[in-house]
């Protein structure tokens, strides 16, 4: 289900935001919607590093390594 939200913009940004889609054939609206999807996942993507990060937190690389010492085969 759609719900219908009111946003407000300076006139002359909402007129080069609608040429723009126009010539990548959509609409301002499609392009608001797909902004909206990746604006929400990005929360969700933070919150899982964080919970990633805090399950690696166990591991210890053992300090500081050389150019020379990551370099070696």
């Amino acid at each position: 289900m759609l719900k219908n939200i009111t946003l407000s913009a300076e006139e002359e940004l909402i007129a080069k935001a609608r040429a723009r889609a126009e010539a990548e054939n959509t609409t301002l609206n499609a392009e608001f919607r797909r902004w909206l999807a990746k604006y929400a996942d990005q929360v969700r993507d933070g919150e899982e590093y964080a919970r990633l990060m805090a399950q690696l937190d166990y591991v210890c690389s053992g300090g500081k390594f050389t150019r020379e010492a990551l370099n070696e085969r």
